[in-house]
């Protein structure tokens, strides 16, 4: 009998902090900025955003949980279009509160090549039109912003002149709103998402990974932190409803103990509705691309090793371990913190070294390092977040992940993967950055 992938936290009473009184305490864990931690990054652009030729609000009319989604579209016009000829919706990413759709236009309109080539430009060029889909919560359930896609679909189809059909598909999350969306609307007799093909950029098709020591140092530190309600916390992105469909593993808190792929029943009730749903649209042609790579090499961050160890006044305040995730094994090592007079030391059984896995990175190590203010080596910060096996969407169950990380992708059989065809990066790069192999690829699709 296999395993259940678990954590077990240990928590140990300190001797008081020497003099340390409750406000240095407090001081202390200030010194781990507020959050929320672990978001999708944002552009790294100084020049302005090119402003939309004209912008939708929209409203879903689809509720989920009696939920009724917002957001905004945002309309780039292909070069010689004064209405929507050929339109590709793209939908906004994970993250935290509303989008932020000048800061996506412009992380994919970044120069990815030495020649200065950005990809909304060249597919402007080749006459699609760009529709950026943005969410007023991000955050919030992907079926309530599935509905937000669909309210997209059918004001795109209305103000299209002509009948080319769609393009639809996101980034990161966003592929998975508009997968759910697409699939929502093939099981609707009433619904017709006219899309002929579907594409999805490093989406987590079978889920995401954020450390698990990383993600309990966020509840930990935010504990002792004064919170202002107006501004969201460390863990608040963390304790979303997205997080939690999103995350293969996922802890509560700093104190919880056992099973990491169950403990939210947000993710097993949205597997559950997809696969009700057929999993995915049937009808378009499904494209996807991977910041991973494809040969199931992965970063070369050892499983167990120590990313940092900082102490706080010599340890005598505190205190923050951090380790790469171990491979499997019983009740392994992942690191510890402790503040005053609460300790926690954390272990993980049967979860796999998913920090080294091939696959889109994420800064996670890297922004509760800066947080702690701990000075770490460009290569450690950065650990997978969509493994390849992930966003191709290979075929395993995506709960239990019975699936190996390292597995070669070069050359899936076509009942191996959910996608029509697929391209992954030649190295492990930041999650949805656009890269020449992806951008040229996805350019060779669909700009014809």
């Amino acid at each position: 009998m296999t395993q259940e992938a678990r954590i077990d936290v240990a928590m140990t009473p300190q001797k008081a902090a020497g003099d340390l009184a409750a406000p240095e305490l407090y001081e202390l864990a200030r010194m781990a900025e507020a959050g929320p931690w672990f978001g999708m990054p944002t552009t790294r652009s100084n020049e302005p955003a090119r402003p939309p030729d004209f912008e939708w609000p929209l409203v879903s009319e689809h509720p989920y949980l009696g939920k009724y989604g917002k957001g905004t579209a945002a309309v780039y016009l292909g070069n010689g279009h004064e209405r929507l000829i050929r339109p590709m919706i793209f939908a906004d990413g994970f993250n935290y509160g509303r989008s932020d759709l000048d800061g996506l236009w412009q992380w994919f309109n970044e120069p990815y090549s030495d020649a200065g080539e950005r990809l909304f430009d060249q597919l402007l060029a080749a006459g699609i039109d760009i529709v950026l889909l943005g969410f007023d919560t991000r955050h919030d359930y992907a079926q309530v912003n599935a509905g937000v896609a669909r309210a997209c679909i059918e004001k795109v189809k209305s103000e299209r002149s002509g009948k080319a059909k769609l393009i639809t598909g996101g980034v990161s999350m966003g592929g998975l709103i508009t997968r759910y969306a697409l699939a929502a609307m093939e099981a609707d007799p009433n619904a017709d998402h006219q899309t002929e093909t579907y594409l999805s950029w490093d989406s987590p098709h079978n889920g995401a990974w954020v450390p698990l020591i990383l993600q309990q140092m966020a509840h930990f530190f935010e504990s002792f932190e004064a919170l202002d309600p107006t501004k969201p916390s460390k863990a608040a992105l963390l304790r979303s409803p997205a997080a939690q469909q999103l995350l293969w593993a996922w802890a509560e808190n700093s104190k919880y103990s056992g099973p990491v792929t169950t403990a939210s029943p947000l993710r097993a009730q949205f597997l559950q509705e997809l696969t009700q749903l057929g999993g995915f649209p049937k009808q378009p042609t499904k494209l996807g691309v991977a910041n991973g790579r494809a040969d199931g090499q992965g970063p070369a961050l050892p499983p167990g090793e120590v990313v940092f160890d900082k102490k706080f006044l010599g340890g005598i305040a505190g205190s923050a371990t951090a380790r790469y995730q171990p491979d499997l094994g019983d009740r392994q090592p992942i690191g510890g913190m402790h503040l005053g007079l609460t300790m926690r030391r954390s272990t993980t059984t049967a979860v796999p070294a998913l920090d080294g896995a091939p696959g889109g990175t994420l800064d996670s190590f890297g922004q509760v390092a800066t947080a702690l203010g701990i000075e770490l080596p460009e290569d450690k910060r950065w650990s997978c977040f969509v493994p390849s096996v992930s966003s191709v969407a290979l075929k395993f169950d995506p709960l239990t992940w019975p699936v190996d990380l390292h597995k070669d992708l070069r050359e899936l059989s076509a009942n191996e993967t959910e996608l029509t065809e697929y391209c992954c990066n030649i190295e492990n790069s930041e999650h949805s950055v656009v890269t020449p192999t992806l951008a040229e690829w996805v350019l060779r699709k669909i700009a014809k």
